[in-house]
């Protein structure tokens, strides 16, 4: 198993480009299952969840096609209707291709997910506005199996904001019969950008970017071209590797308008940062200053932007406050940091740091994919070397982060 070898203390100077964002790619990749013509993807992330999306897709009967990061998909000829177990049980974003296949071929047997050990994350509320459309869905053998002859346009108000659940029920929407009202409906970018392609498509799509989406179903879609948007968690996360390093980065291709929150915090934290079209420079001189946040749905602060916010307040000057609202164990990695000689103390759903001078590196284990960037960003803070165990997490969501580090001066790397 792979490990990352990082040896702390350097500051960060130079530019690293952002690949597109795997939030977004996921869902956008399950959209091709909605038509038989050719959707033509550009600037998909190389990720391990990637792959595993498009290994499920085949399976499916998808033709996927890639080169340097375009993909085109073509759904002609799907010849299977059911995700099994051994595909969905590595990434929970395939229960995505439920709400499609469903519309498309009236028809879909999906497994109940898995993934990240951050949390329960139930896909009752898939279920529950798909049955509103009309669909009859039976759970047996830990399989949703689920039929419809053709869906129905209805209006639905989700329990709680689900952004895979809005992806799900919004693909579906687009084939429906008349129209669908999604309330409460996510609002985060890699919403947005599914809502887009699936314009492009055909779909007829009111309120995007809103928390109320009307769809007026259509017979068919038909392909498209869409670029995926920029990852706005991986270029957070290496603002907060500057932030806790040090140094002058830019980051190019990339958006800093759907990074609100996060930049004004790292405006507290102390970090410079001016900013282009498609660039983000940020510049840190002095130690860190402490940011207390409370993690809540877009356009709030990020709850994948936790763990790496809070690597920061490990060295910094004061104490701070971080409550997590979105997931119930998304603070495993707090254990690890105490390790490199954090001051961390949680008390339910919410953590107090009392920031150091100095980490000091450690052997650590990764539990989860920000989790696993945490202590990426500590270890390049601490002074020493640190070993990261199980980055096979890392993968899942960072497009080759110790190559994209190493050349903006950070002393990291893979051990086979």
């Amino acid at each position: 198993m792979d490990k990352l070898l990082i040896t702390g203390g350097y500051r960060l100077n130079g530019e690293i480009a952002i690949s597109g964002a795997k939030n977004a790619a996921l869902p956008i990749l399950c959209a091709g299952l909605l038509t038989a013509g050719d959707v033509i993807l550009h600037n998909v992330p190389a990720l391990q969840d990637v792959s595993t999306m498009l290994k499920l897709l085949r399976q499916l009967g998808l033709s996927v096609t890639q080169h340097e990061g375009v993909v085109t998909l073509n759904g002609a000829a799907i010849s299977s209707l059911e995700a099994p177990y051994d595909l969905v049980k590595t990434m929970r974003a395939s229960i995505l291709v439920l709400g499609p296949l469903l519309a498309r071929f009236g028809e879909a047997k999906v497994s109940l997910p898995g993934g990240c050990a951050i949390g329960s994350r139930p896909v009752d509320q898939h279920i529950k506005g798909l049955q509103a459309m009309g669909a009859e869905i039976t759970i047996e053998a830990g399989y949703i199996h689920a039929k419809a002859k053709r869906l129905k346009g209805t209006r639905v108000v989700t329990d709680m904001i689900t952004v895979t659940g809005t992806e799900n029920l919004l693909m579906a929407a687009t084939l429906a019969e008349g129209v669908t009202i999604l309330e409460n409906a996510a609002r985060e970018p890699e919403v947005t950008d599914l809502a887009h392609l699936l314009v492009a498509m055909g779909a007829k799509i009111e309120g995007i970017g809103t928390d109320r989406l009307v769809i007026e179903g259509v017979e068919r879609l038909h392909g498209a071209t869409h670029a995926v948007i920029a990852d706005r968690i991986e270029t957070a996360t290496f603002l907060c590797a500057v932030a806790a390093a040090g140094g002058d980065i830019t980051l190019k291709n990339t958006r800093s308008d759907i990074l609100d929150v996060a930049i004004d915090k790292l405006h507290e934290v102390g970090v410079v940062i001016t900013s282009g079209p498609d660039w983000i420079r940020a510049q840190m001189a002095a130690r860190p200053k402490a940011v207390n946040f409370r993690t809540t749905e877009y356009p709030g602060f990020p709850t994948d932007m936790q763990a790496q916010f809070m690597a920061v307040n490990c060295v910094a000057q004061g104490v701070s406050h971080v409550t997590e609202t979105i997931f119930e164990n998304r603070f495993m990695h707090v254990q690890e940091m105490n390790r490199l000689g954090a001051q961390i103390t949680i008390d339910g759903h919410s953590a107090m740091i009392t920031g150091v001078e100095q980490l000091v590196g450690a052997p650590v284990m990764a539990t989860d994919l920000r989790a696993s960037a945490s202590l990426v960003i500590a270890g390049l803070a601490a002074q020493g070397e640190t070993l990261i165990e199980r980055i096979y997490h890392l993968d899942r969501g960072y497009d080759r982060m110790e190559v994209k580090l190493s050349a903006v001066g950070a002393h990291i790397e893979r051990i086979k």
